[in-house]
């Protein structure tokens, strides 16, 4: 049992109230109905706790001005897990999936056109991020029986690199690649947040009809496939990070820059070669379709706002270890020793109910350099998962 603690609107006419003082210290136990904490208000007006348990998990304190309907802590029963920055995504995500609220008839809004959408001038509100991850682009790489493999690329890659590995998967599998927003075929609506990316997806595979599937995400498309395993309406089969991102603070700046600035096989190839351990594995087409990807320039824009966001000052802003620390589904974490753009190191330390695979001789593109030991692991977390 955990039971949302939200601040309760103060007035008909305000859309805020402050919060004046906490009446029960955290990890306290707490009755329900007894005075839990203060608002602002003349008098000071005392809320009720919503149900018995262990206050846990605080989220403002004394003087914050908060809206109505906001997080402020949750309620949980004794000695039950419970991770706070796993409950709190698993919010924004409900918040983010919620269906938008119908517009009184004859006052429905404009649609946007296209350009709108491509560029707009901030970033959206959740709605739109909705509807653009229902339009995300996404194939059925393989055909097969039961529950899909759904695979999610990294930062700067699309669908397509998925392709090698699939093909070395048994034809029994069924294979769904998608292209991130910003990547690929996949337009960019503001999303930069790695709950924004994962309501976007998990949208998609509404969209496609896929409520339960296996996971694979490469480098920034692991820390979604691990946030997406909160999902609501989605259940995980199983889940596989390939060098994934999110795991320690360390990234390689400079790649993400030179990466983005390159506009010719000259520049972008130096940087292209930093993912492999050996550069005969890259070859130039993935080179070649990067480039062409990225002339009209709309694609580096987004990824330039996505790296300011989510790689900022050369850092990951983001933790998914929370997240891995609640996984009850078979996971595995595959990571190159050479990798130069993540740190193989920053995943140790993981639950002992995740393996880790440490493949010697690569570097960030297991998936591309050893796709054959990286397909006999998917098969055996496959297996293990249905």
């Amino acid at each position: 049992m955990v039971v949302e603690v939200v601040f309760p609107p103060v007035a008909s006419d305000a859309d805020t109230g402050r919060l004046n003082r906490w009446l029960v210290a955290e990890g306290a136990r707490v009755r329900e109905g007894e005075p839990l904490f203060e608002i602002e208000t003349d008098p000071v007006t005392e809320i009720e706790a919503p149900a018995s348990g262990v206050l846990r998990g605080l989220r403002a304190k004394p003087g914050d001005r908060l809206s109505a309907g906001a997080t402020l802590a949750w309620i949980v029963a004794e000695d039950e897990p419970f991770d706070p920055d796993l409950q709190a995504l698993a919010g924004e995500l409900r918040a983010l999936l919620a269906p938008a609220p119908s517009a009184p008839p004859g006052d429905a809004p404009a649609l946007l056109d296209d350009a709108d959408e491509r560029a707009p001038a901030l970033p959206p509100a959740p709605a739109l991020v909705i509807s653009a991850g229902a339009r995300l682009n996404r194939l059925w790489l393989a055909r097969g029986g039961g529950a899909p493999i759904v695979f999610i690329h990294g930062f700067g890659a699309d669908l397509n690199g998925w392709r090698p590995l699939v093909s070395r998967l048994p034809a029994a599998y069924s294979a769904l690649a998608l292209d991130l927003p910003g990547h690929g075929a996949s337009p960019f609506a503001g999303e930069t947040t790695v709950a924004a990316l994962t309501a976007a997806v998990a949208a998609a595979l509404a969209e496609e009809g896929v409520s339960t599937a296996h996971l694979v995400g490469h480098s920034l498309g692991g820390a979604i496939a691990a946030a997406l395993t909160t999902a609501p309406g989605f259940r995980a089969l199983s889940l596989a990070l390939v060098s994934p991102a999110g795991l320690g603070p360390e990234v390689n700046g400079a790649f993400i820059a030179g990466f983005l600035r390159a506009r010719s096989e000259a520049s972008l190839s130096p940087w292209m070669r930093e993912l492999v351990a050996d550069p005969a594995a890259l070859g130039s087409a993935l080179v070649n379709t990067t480039l062409r990807q990225r002339a009209a320039g709309e694609l580096v824009d987004a990824q330039t706002r996505l790296a300011e966001a989510l790689f900022p000052d050369g850092a990951q802003a983001f933790d998914i270890r929370p997240w891995l620390a609640a996984i009850a589904i078979p996971a595995k974490v595959i990571v190159g020793v050479e990798d130069r753009i993540l740190p193989s190191r920053q995943a140790e330390g993981l639950s002992g109910l995740i393996a880790l695979h440490r493949l010697a001789r690569v570097g960030h593109m297991p998936h591309l350099e050893a796709r054959a030991e990286v397909a006999r692991l998917l098969t055996e977390l496959v297996r293990a998962g249905a």
